[in-house]
């Protein structure tokens, strides 16, 4: 029992006498809520405040405790956050034939769309003002960026590749200083900071909308101790005294980054990519699928919250890994669905053009088409969402033009390929006339 125990135990008998301890207990480990959800249910129950929260405090004292660099924080492991574990444990790495779930003639194309998926979400979550559909076109068609916001998302890209090549490696501050110089270069305004951490103490996270401060990052003389002893545990290579989940690791990994805040910039970005990384090494291959960022930017202000509970709560991990684990738990079902509709598509796609002259390529093609997904098409966006060369990507183009739905146009240094104006209808024409 934690000091002060027996105004601990006191308390725990009066809500047990008040017949509300068994539905306390409940609310932990099925949510395991921030103290202004206690104090709003305390007066529900005509309870004092303090006295139930003191109550919680007793009952989360059994959590595991990581010392990170004099930094003591704190996890608990609820039965919601087991739950969720274990199901991600059975998805993520396939042992419920997830290998299954994406067909091997479609993970290439997949792989790439959710690695810009990732990138572009990643980006805006740090302020890149741009739509979804405009910087996902910029990177099908490896257009160059035109400003900062697609250069940050094209960084993004390139740094999510990075990833994925390197899931193996061995962490380094080097290796990390390389992945922030990937993420920021040509960003910020002074370019000595791309790939170098901070050397200004001048640092806050404030709440935008109060003005409060709410992180105050470690003095950049502690940096380099820092990221050496980060690297350390985002190697495995320290020893923890009890059983620390992978994906909870990832999301500490994710967590520390943001803590630390080695860099002036860049921050969130590399925390995310690192998150990733941690992921991909432990064997949850699933995960270079989906985009997680596209579900935190739906939900900002509880990732900001996430992050404030846990500082504020005597560095209670809990807040931040049970906020990331539902957001996986998010893109993993969006990505089931995304896929099932893709299935769905191709099926559909498949029957009104079969026995016709189209390749599965140009099927995806004309499907994109008709969605109204697509308007133009170019060589190396063909080359690199399928994962074939140069020669091929511009054979399938060229067929689509001798049909007459697809109509070449030089733009700048590159052709483009237009669908034409009566393409829907030629597609139909060949779909009824096979």
């Amino acid at each position: 029992m934690p000091q002060g125990g027996v105004a601990l135990l006191k308390a725990m008998e009066e809500l047990q006498a008040a017949g509300k301890f068994e539905e306390l207990r409940q609310i932990e480990e099925s949510s395991y809520p921030y103290w202004e959800k206690w104090k709003y249910l305390a007066k529900e129950w005509s309870c004092d405040p303090k006295k139930v929260w003191g109550a919680v405090k007793g009952q989360r004292y059994s959590q595991k405790t990581i010392n990170f660099s004099g930094l003591e924080m704190h996890l608990n492991t609820p039965s919601f956050l087991q739950e969720q574990l274990h199901d991600l444990d059975m998805n993520l790495g396939g042992s419920l034939h997830t290998s299954d779930l994406i067909p091997t003639a479609e993970k290439q194309r997949y792989l790439v769309s959710s690695l810009m998926e990732e990138a572009i979400a990643s980006s805006q979550l740090e302020g890149a003002a741009t739509t979804r559909k405009l910087a996902k076109e910029m990177l099908e068609s490896n257009r160059k960026p035109r400003n900062l916001s697609e250069q940050m998302i094209a960084n993004n890209y390139t740094a999510m590749q990075w990833i994925v090549d390197h899931k193996d490696v061995t962490m380094t501050p080097d290796l990390i200083l390389q992945i922030h110089q990937i993420i920021t270069s040509g960003t910020l305004p002074d370019g000595r900071e791309e790939g170098a951490f901070r050397t200004s103490d001048d640092v806050r996270i404030i709440d935008v909308q109060t003005g409060t401060i709410l992180h105050t990052p470690p003095p950049s003389a502690l940096l380099e101790k820092l990221m050496t002893e980060f690297c350390i545990f985002a190697n495995d290579q320290r020893k923890e005294n009890f059983f620390l989940h992978p994906i909870s690791k990832a999301i500490i990994v994710h967590f520390l980054t943001g803590y630390i805040h080695p860099f002036a910039d860049g921050n969130g970005r590399t925390a995310r990519a690192l998150f990733y990384w941690y992921l991909i090494k432990k064997g949850y291959w699933l995960i270079e699928y989906m985009s997680v960022s596209r579900v935190i930017l739906g939900s900002k202000s509880q990732y900001a919250r996430a992050y404030q509970y846990t500082e504020l709560d005597e560095n209670d991990l809990t807040y931040f890994v049970a906020y990331n684990l539902k957001c996986i738990g998010t893109a993993l079902e969006e990505l089931k669905k995304y896929i099932s509709r893709k299935n769905k598509e191709k099926k559909t796609m498949l029957q009104l053009l079969r026995n016709t002259d189209y390749n599965e390529r140009q099927q995806f093609m004309l499907q994109q088409i008709l969605n109204e997904e697509k308007t133009t098409f170019t060589v190396s966006e063909i080359e690199s969402k399928f994962d074939v060369s140069n020669q091929t990507a511009r054979n399938d183009l060229n067929f689509l033009v001798e049909k007459g739905i697809l109509d070449p146009k030089r733009l700048g240094r590159q052709i483009h390929f237009l669908v034409t104006i009566d393409a829907a209808k030629k597609i139909q024409s060949a779909s009824t006339a096979r």
